[in-house]
């Protein structure tokens, strides 16, 4: 049947099966908007404050269902305010596909008015990125664009699609996802084999090597990536590492790959990692890191990390093995498969000598219970009692997102949504709006500074319209805490340019976009507001009081061993 290229992309939409879409029109895209009308009881469309609130909010969707996001913005700056939103999914391997579309093509680089080559700009940051001029091959990138981000390592595809595109006409046959393979030029990509669209297989012998290291292992420590999360192996990794009784810990982008709970785990690894699983990495005899591309907030120190140990890097990107350390034994593949192909195969350990070391050592930092002021873990306490189990959890980036991290038990895969590669201020309020739009029955609660909310408050009218009750709550130390604690510790107290001694008043903002709040100083008064945000069935501001000096703890300095610690 024939349709012009907006009605084109909407059904190939509905082909993938999405049913949420985040964005902001304007101008160019016009035509996608007018043809989405008429899809409003099909597609369901969240109008955003910002274009940036709208690529972490199809991020978030992505994050916490394992499925595309999508988001749709105009041409020129509508398009370049989704570029830090592309560069934090990229950073993080999520599957977002970003469409826009661009001036016609008479207009094509002549500096029409809101034309800028975002094509180019986003090349670097996408997995592919694609510039629509023929609507004959619209249908087939918008199927080949879905394929690249969910395949392989995940990540954001970008289609860019000239606005006259949009308008003409061509022939369109509707395909069921299972055929895609067979068809067009999607299928041709497909049949070869690329590695944007399948995982590599795992070498047996590979896997047979690594078995043989763990029988000859003494102290092995097993390393919990975002690749375990992302491929959704939290059932096959927990069978593994009880299997062979080795103590755990994880990255960032790994809270919520193995419960946050079991008795094995040990926390968090690197610049804020426990005494627990810093040590155990010093000390081990074999690492196996499952997803783990080794940034520099985890190995700190490249010539001294694991120095004890033979280091095994399991990854579904060969570009990753031996990028920053270097490896003792590699094996290529998606994170579950390795795990099935180990748990058919692998033998029972126990360590018990190896562990009691490890957990001589504290897992968690110790603050004072009964501190009449506020301080981190009383107030990430407060939430875990109240808040149902299963909540979801997400946060913008600096000591909040540390304290949440250290405190919080993460026991799933994407219950956790924070900004791990990208640090991106001003994540967290939109990734809470996508994970509640795509979540209806699971609690939301947003973590987030006083720094980083002043950066996406804006979304709180998009909290209220679409009566999305998120729970925000702010760990407000008057400071870009992070930064400032650098500056205590490494720039002798020169505090140039962080103090937030100014406002809004936070809960009169949380008025002001219809919603409720409340300020709270103590304990006792931070259990009422969570009482009370539980009650209001509305989106929640709580304004938590906090030291400006307060620290997150542990912390190595950059460079530094992973044991010298700064601050324990």
């Amino acid at each position: 049947m024939e349709m012009n290229g907006a009605k084109i992309l909407i059904e190939c939409l509905l082909e993938q099966d999405v049913d949420t879409i985040f964005g902001y029109p304007g101008g160019t895209i016009l035509n996608v908007y007018d043809e989405l009308y008429h899809y409003k009881d099909r597609i369901k469309h969240i109008l955003t404050a910002h274009e940036q609130g709208a690529s972490h909010a199809a991020d978030g969707y992505a994050r916490s269902t394992n499925k595309v996001g999508v988001c749709f913005a105009t041409s020129g700056p509508g398009s370049t305010n989704l570029v830090t939103g592309i560069a934090t999914a990229h950073m993080d391997s999520s599957p977002v596909v970003f469409i826009t579309c661009n001036v016609s093509e008479e207009l094509l680089g002549k500096d029409s008015f809101q034309e800028v080559d975002i094509v180019g700009i986003t090349m670097p940051i996408t997995k592919c990125s694609y510039l629509v001029r023929d609507v004959d091959s619209l249908a087939d990138i918008v199927r080949e664009a879905f394929a690249i981000a969910r395949g392989g390592r995940p990540g954001p595809v970008f289609i860019d699609i000239m606005k006259n595109v949009t308008a003409e006409t061509a022939e369109y046959e509707p395909l069921e996802r299972e055929v895609h393979s067979s068809k067009g030029r999607l299928g041709a990509l497909i049949r070869r084999a690329s590695h944007d669209l399948k995982a590599p297989q795992p070498d047996h012998g590979d896997v047979n090597q690594l078995i043989e290291m763990i029988a000859k292992a003494e102290k092995p420590l097993v390393l919990c990536g975002g690749g375990v999360v992302r491929s959704r192996a939290q059932e096959e990794f927990k069978a593994f590492v009880e299997t062979i009784d080795a103590p755990v810990a994880f990255t960032v982008m790994g809270a919520g790959g193995i419960e946050g709970r079991n008795p094995l785990v040990t926390g968090m690894i690197g610049m804020h990692g426990t005494q627990a699983s810093n040590t155990a990495c010093d000390r081990c005899d074999l690492l196996i890191a499952f997803g783990c591309r080794f940034s520099d907030r985890v190995f700190l120190r490249k010539d001294t990390f694991a120095r004890n140990a033979k280091i095994v890097q399991i990854d579904i990107d060969r570009a990753e093995i031996n990028k920053n350390v270097f490896t003792d034994h590699h094996i290529v593949g998606d994170a579950k498969q390795v795990l099935s192909m180990l748990n058919e195969k692998v033998g029972e350990k126990k360590h018990n000598e190896w562990k009691d070391e490890v957990f001589s050592y504290r897992t968690e930092t110790v603050y004072d219970e009964n501190s009449e002021v506020l301080n981190p873990k009383q107030i990430l306490k407060a939430l875990a009692k109240t808040m149902p189990d299963d909540s979801i959890v997400a946060t913008d980036v600096g000591q909040h997102q540390m304290w949440a991290i250290q405190h919080f038990r993460f026991d799933y895969p994407g219950q956790l949504l924070t900004s791990g590669g990208f640090g991106t201020m001003g994540f967290g309020l939109g990734a809470a709006i996508g994970a509640k739009a795509a979540n209806p029955d699971k609690q939301v609660i947003h973590i987030t500074g006083d720094g980083c909310f002043r950066m996406n408050c804006h979304e709180l009218c998009t909290e209220m319209h679409y009566d999305l009750p998120i729970i925000t709550c702010i760990f407000n130390n008057q400071t870009l805490g992070m930064v400032r604690q650098w500056q205590t510790l490494i720039y002798e107290e020169r505090y140039s340019e962080t103090d937030l001694d100014r406002g809004p008043d936070f809960v009169k903002l949380a008025e002001a976009y219809g919603l409720k709040g409340k300020r709270v100083t103590t304990v006792e008064e931070l259990n009422v507001a969570l009482s009370e945000a539980l009650e209001a069935k509305t989106g929640y501001v709580i304004d938590c009081v906090i030291n400006t000096d307060e620290l997150v703890r542990p912390m190595v300095r950059a460079g530094a061993h992973i044991t010298n610690f700064l601050i324990d």
